[in-house]
């Protein structure tokens, strides 16, 4: 008995051994397995951008066509949700009094410019600056990362404030397959407990984005040629999307911009335009601000679309 004593006093029994060992490795093992605190600063928006949206682009006009290759004659508001204030201006509209007052970029304003036909280049200006060059016009856009504050008069394209936007679930931790299944581990399988069912989630799901945009500070412009007004006041948002290469090598932009103004609008005015990446700028012809006139009442031809939807 005495013997037993002194063996439990002096050294503890197998099963304790394990338990303190498990425990060492639980506390000391985790404190020490523990990555270092890192202090280095997080990528600027250019290093840490989750699409490449530089390059040239070409406006595939394939819907709107009449509003957006053609000036629409005055009183042509099709697919338009302006409110009376908003008609009323817009049928007051003059081409030959905007161009006396020097306002031919009324309708190459943030509101409008993305969606008149031409080419887009895109490049950065800096780590934290996108340029968007559109040649319909020879307008500029900067698009800034961060919390920058407007500084001088208002101007056509405005303040523009850009952010980058991730899908759920991107840069953190994998999908999990099972339904209810938010703390275990990753089901190899589909959506049953026993890891059966389809194949695993696509890792796409944690791939891709989109940049938004969000600009103020800008003058009074047109939602189209023909004199549809947006004010200073209106909410201009924007999402740009580059789509998956297509299988022949097409990569393709999209471009949804929201114009919300109460002012001229009975609701938000919602536009989706499309781009196809060219491989250089070799078609890139600036061209200043100018509209046509509209085509005459009497000589009006039926509405069609053209062949080719990509300016030549």
């Amino acid at each position: 008995m005495r013997v037993r004593e002194l063996h439990r006093r002096g050294r503890p029994a197998p099963r304790a051994r394990l338990a303190v060992a498990l425990a060492c490795a639980a506390f000391g093992g985790g404190v020490l397995a523990q990555p270092p605190a890192s202090n280095a600063p997080p990528p600027s928006p250019r290093a840490g951008a989750p699409i490449d949206l530089t390059g040239y682009w070409v406006a595939v006009v394939s819907e709107d066509w009449r509003h957006r290759m053609a000036t629409p004659r005055k009183g042509d508001y099709e697919s338009l949700p302006i409110n009376a204030e908003g008609r009323r201006v817009a049928d007051g509209w003059d081409l030959t009094a905007d161009n006396a007052a020097e306002l031919q970029c009324k309708a190459f304003g943030v509101g409008g410019i993305m969606r008149q036909p031409g080419r887009v280049h895109i490049t950065w200006a800096d780590d934290d600056t996108l340029r968007v060059e559109l040649d319909a016009g020879t307008q500029t856009r900067q698009l800034e990362f961060g919390a920058a504050q407007p500084v001088g008069a208002k101007t056509w394209q405005g303040l523009s404030q850009a952010a980058w936007q991730r899908p759920p679930g991107a840069g953190g931790a994998p999908v999990r397959a099972q339904i209810g299944n938010s703390a275990g581990p990753i089901a190899p399988g589909g959506g049953g407990r026993g890891q059966r069912g389809g194949p695993p989630p696509t890792a796409a799901l944690n791939e891709g984005g989109s940049l938004k945009v969000t600009t103020t500070n800008f003058r009074e412009g047109y939602l189209r040629k023909n004199g549809v007004p947006y004010s200073e006041s209106a909410s201009i948002t924007e999402y740009f999307h580059r789509l998956p290469e297509q299988p022949g090598g097409d990569v393709w932009l999209h471009v949804v911009t929201i114009v919300d103004d109460p002012k001229y609008l009975s609701e938000p005015f919602y536009t989706s335009t499309m781009f196809k990446r060219e491989p250089n700028g070799a078609k890139w012809k600036p061209t200043p601000c100018r509209t046509a006139p509209p085509p005459p009442v009497a000589s009006a031809p039926a509405a069609t679309r053209p062949p080719d939807p990509l300016p030549q």
